[in-house]
């Protein structure tokens, strides 16, 4: 395998770019905002000036996406967002999520109903000082709430001009397609990486119609990347970590993949977006893929 990296200081925009609704353009490698929070995803950090520091180098090296949640924390992921950021580039776009509610250190349960949903909206836009938020997504559809009322509702709030696009995530194929007969879907967001590919059809659905896909969880690279395992083999031939390596073999498997690697490490910033300039050959990508399956 010829896989060859360039130093961390590889910019974000190497990876390429992608419209978000066809309006709104983000470069494909972004940031995941989820562990900056404390353990559990449930409280402050345990450093909250290396969080302020992790969400600054990510902006500085090219990262223009940023996924929160209102639930991660909950609500301290999007407080530092905005304490680090804030007043905000014009080019970064920030995605946040709804609908999840939290009742301890990695409990999380579905909440759709309307009037909920439209509060978490107001409250983000607070906590993140926006007035819109370019891409809302319903982080799960509640199995008690018809998956119209909630996103009627979020259509609602997008006709008054405090969504700007709306996005879903842990569907399959058929409840995005139910979902674009209700409200316009500009993105999905599904766990999927090197060493989980459940969301083949989806994701394959979603280059088909220009969606983005968010793969969460992206580089859970496990087994692969222990010892003798088929990322670190390769990492010890070449000169990229089996973390860079997960997140070419995504952002190679589609143009429509916005891969969102978090961490609360600058150092482990600066390695993800050094991924960014890693080309894979065909044959590289396709021998990854087969070995990893």
């Amino acid at each position: 395998m010829s896989t060859t990296t360039t130093p961390t200081s590889t910019d974000a925009a190497a990876s390429g770019s992608f419209r978000l609704g066809d309006d709104l353009p983000v470069n494909r490698l972004g940031f995941g905002a989820m562990r900056i929070t404390g353990a559990g995803i449930w409280g402050p950090p345990a450093d909250p000036a290396q969080a302020l520091a992790v969400l600054r180098r990510a902006v500085d090296l090219g990262v223009t996406f940023i996924d929160t949640a209102d639930s991660y924390g909950p609500e301290v992921s999007e407080d530092l967002i905005a304490e680090a950021l804030y007043p905000y580039p014009a080019d970064l776009v920030i995605a946040t999520k709804g609908g999840l509610t939290r009742g301890g250190p990695n409990q999380w349960a579905p909440v759709g109903r309307p009037a909920y949903l439209r509060q978490q909206v107001e409250m983000s836009l607070r906590r993140l000082r926006l007035e819109r938020i370019d891409l809302y997504q319903l982080h799960r559809i509640d199995p008690d709430t018809p998956v119209e009322d909630s996103l009627g509702e979020l259509k609602a709030l997008q006709d008054e001009g405090k969504i700007r696009h709306i996005g879903l995530s842990e569907v399959n194929v058929t409840e995005l397609a139910h979902a674009r007969s209700i409200v316009p879907i500009v993105s999905v967001q599904n766990r999927y990486n090197l060493a989980y590919r459940t969301a083949e059809e989806l994701l394959d659905y979603a280059e088909k119609e220009n969606i983005a896909f968010i793969p969460w969880d992206p580089m859970a690279t496990g087994r692969l990347a222990q010892p003798g395992g088929v990322l670190d083999t390769a990492a010890r031939t070449h000169t990229a970590s089996p973390a860079q390596l997960a997140l070419a073999w995504l952002l190679r498997r589609s143009p429509v993949v916005l891969p969102i690697p978090g961490t609360s490490s600058v150092a482990h910033v600066e390695e993800n977006i050094a991924a960014a300039g890693i080309t894979l050959t065909d044959q590289e990508f396709t021998d990854l893929a087969h070995l990893a399956a």
